[in-house]
C-alpha cells in the first residue's frame, strides 16, 4: 500500500525534527522544508497528499507559499501552522485553500487527529468522484444479460479470473460489451472499493498519452500549468480498462511494458520513481497476434497483457439472446422516454432474429431505442424497424450499382439482401398489407407470404386474406 506523503516546513529545525519522526511512526513518508522557497522546489518536483506549512517562514512566507502551492497541486491538503494565531491569519489562509490551522504549542494527539481527519477527508472526496462516474451495482454478473450456451461460459469464466490479480485482455468485435466485463470484473474482484479507471488509447493524441498514463510536472510541457498525478497513480491497489490496446504507440508500448515489469514509472519531466500496484484490463477489437506477426505491437507486451484471454461472443453467434436483451432495452427507453410499451410484437422480434447485427448488442440498443421513440402504441411494431434496417443492407434498390471486391462476393448472401429489402419496402408502401404488396412485387400472393416467412417478415393480422 502506498504511504500518504506528507511535506512539513518549518523554520524550526527541531519542530521539523519533531514532526518527522511523530509522522514517521504514524505511518507517513515525510519531506522537510526549512523556508517557502523550498516549499515550492518540492511542490514542483512531486504531489504531496498534504502539507504542514509554518506561517512565519524566511524567504517565502507560510500563506504565499501556500497561495503557490495549491496553484502547482489543487489537491494538496494544507494545514498551517503559527505561533501567532489570529482571526485574521486563520481567514486569510483558509481563503487561499488551507484546510484548517494549528496554534504553537500544540498537543501532539491534537495534530494527529486532525492529519488523520484531513487524509480521511481527501480520500472519501476521491472515492465519491470515481462513485459518481460508475454506479458499481450495475455491474454485477448478472446484469450482463444472456442465457445462451457461450454467455453461461463467459460467467464461468468471470466468476474465476475475477478474484485474482492477473491482467486480462479482452477481445471482440465493437459493440459486444467489453467495457461492461472489464467493469463486472473490477466490482467483483478483492480491488473493488479501489479505483477503476480507464483509457481509450486510440482517442488521445500520441503527444498526450505519456502524461494521461503517468501524469507531469508543471512546466514539462507548454500546458503543463500545474503538477498533475496520472492515471496509473490514480488507480493504484485498484484497475486500470485500456480500451483500444492496438492502438497504443510503439513509444508507449515500451513504456507500459516497463511499468508491467517493474512496477514503477517516472512522472513527465520527473525524476521520482513512482511504484503503484495496478490491475491491467485491457481489450482490443483487432487481431493483436497479427499486429504482433506486422510488427505494428510488441510480442512480449502482448504475452504481459495476454495472460488471460476472455472472447466477446459476436451477437449473431448468440441469437438466443436477442429477445432478452430486447425486452430489456424495451423497457429501459420506455422508462426512460415516459412510453408505455409493454412488449415486441412477434413480426417485430422475427425481424430482430434475423438479422446479422455488425454492430452487435450496442447496435441492437439503438435500434429498440428509436424504434420507441417512434412506436405510438402499446406494442413495439415492425413498421418502426423497417427503416433503420433497410438503411443497414448492402443493396437499397433495383437497378444498383455494386462494387466487386477482388476476394469476390457470397452470391447468396447479396440476393437474400435484395430481396429482403424489396419486400420490406413493398410491405412499408402498403402499410402491411400483403396482397397489395405482392402486386407491387409482380409475385403472387403465395409466394409473397412464402417469402415473408422465409425472412421472419411475416405481419399476421395485417394482411388481406387470400381470396
Amino acid at each position: 500500500m502506498q504511504k500518504d506523503k506528507i511535506l512539513v516546513a518549518d523554520d524550526e529545525k527541531s519542530m521539523r525534527e519533531f514532526l518527522e519522526i511523530m509522522l514517521r511512526k504514524e505511518g507517513y513518508k515525510v519531506t522537510l522544508a526549512s523556508n517557502g522557497e523550498e516549499v515550492l522546489k518540492w511542490a514542483e518536483k512531486d504531489i504531496f497528499d498534504l502539507a504542514l506549512l509554518d506561517l512565519r517562514m524566511p524567504k517565502v512566507d507560510g500563506l504565499s507559499a501556500l497561495k503557490k502551492m495549491k496553484a502547482l497541486s489543487p489537491e494538496t491538503v494544507v494545514i498551517v501552522i503559527t505561533a501567532y494565531a489570529s482571526a485574521d491569519t486563520a481567514i486569510k489562509a483558509m481563503k487561499e485553500g488551507a484546510y484548517d490551522y494549528i496554534t504553537k504549542p500544540f498537543k501532539v494527539d491534537e495534530i494527529k487527529l486532525i492529519i488523520k481527519n484531513a487524509l480521511e477527508k481527501k480520500n472519501l472526496q476521491k472515492e465519491n468522484l470515481i462513485l459518481k462516474k460508475v454506479v458499481r451495482d450495475r455491474y454485477h454478473f448478472e446484469n450482463i444479460i444472456g442465457q445462451s450456451p457461450k454467455m453461461l461460459e463467459l460467467y464461468d469464466l468471470l466468476e474465476k479470473v475475477s478474484p485474482t490479480k492477473t491482467n486480462i485482455l479482452i477481445t471482440g468485435e465493437s459493440g459486444t460489451g467489453k467495457e461492461l466485463v472489464a467493469k463486472a470484473i473490477h466490482y467483483n474482484s478483492s480491488r473493488k472499493e479501489k479505483p477503476f479507471v480507464t483509457l481509450n488509447c486510440g482517442a488521445i493524441p500520441e503527444s498526450l498519452i505519456e502524461s494521461e498514463l503517468f501524469g507531469h510536472m508543471k512546466g514539462a510541457f507548454t500546458d503543463a500549468i500545474s503538477t498533475k498525478k496520472g492515471l496509473f497513480e490514480v488507480a493504484d491497489e485498484g484497475a486500470i480498462f485500456l480500451d483500444e490496446i492496438s492502438e497504443l504507440p510503439l513509444l508507449m508500448q515500451v513504456k507500459l511494458l516497463r511499468v508491467l515489469q517493474d512496477k514503477e514509472f517516472k512522472r513527465v519531466g520527473g525524476t521520482e520513481d513512482i511504484r503503484v500496484d495496478v490491475r491491467i484490463i485491457s481489450a482490443t477489437n483487432k487481431d493483436l497476434e497479427e499486429a504482433v506477426r506486422e510488427k505494428r505491437f510488441r510480442e512480449d507486451l502482448f504475452y504481459r497483457l495476454n495472460v488471460i484471454q476472455i472472447k466477446m461472443p459476436p451477437l449473431r453467434e448468440r441469437r438466443e439472446d436477442i429477445p432478452l436483451l430486447g425486452n430489456h432495452f424495451l423497457k429501459k427507453y420506455s422508462d426512460d422516454l415516459d412510453k408505455h410499451i409493454t412488449k415486441i410484437s412477434p413480426e417485430a422480434l422475427r425481424i430482430l432474429m434475423n438479422y446479422d447485427f455488425p454492430g452487435n448488442v450496442r447496435e441492437l440498443q439503438n435500434i429498440i431505442e428509436r424504434a420507441v421513440a417512434l412506436e405510438a402504441t402499446s406494442e413495439l411494431t415492425w413498421q418502426n424497424l423497417t427503416s433503420y434496417l433497410e438503411e443497414q443492407l448492402p443493396i437499397k434498390k433495383a437497378g444498383f450499382d455494386i462494387d466487386f471486391p477482388n476476394e469476390g462476393i457470397d452470391l447468396e448472401k447479396v440476393v437474400s439482401d435484395l430481396e429482403k429489402t424489396l419486400l420490406l419496402k413493398a410491405m412499408d408502401r402498403t402499410k402491411g398489407i400483403k396482397k397489395k404488396a405482392a402486386e407491387l412485387l409482380r409475385i403472387n400472393f403465395r409466394s409473397m407470404r412464402y417469402r415473408l416467412e422465409k425472412y421472419g417478415l411475416n405481419s399476421n393480422g395485417l394482411e388481406e386474406e387470400e381470396e
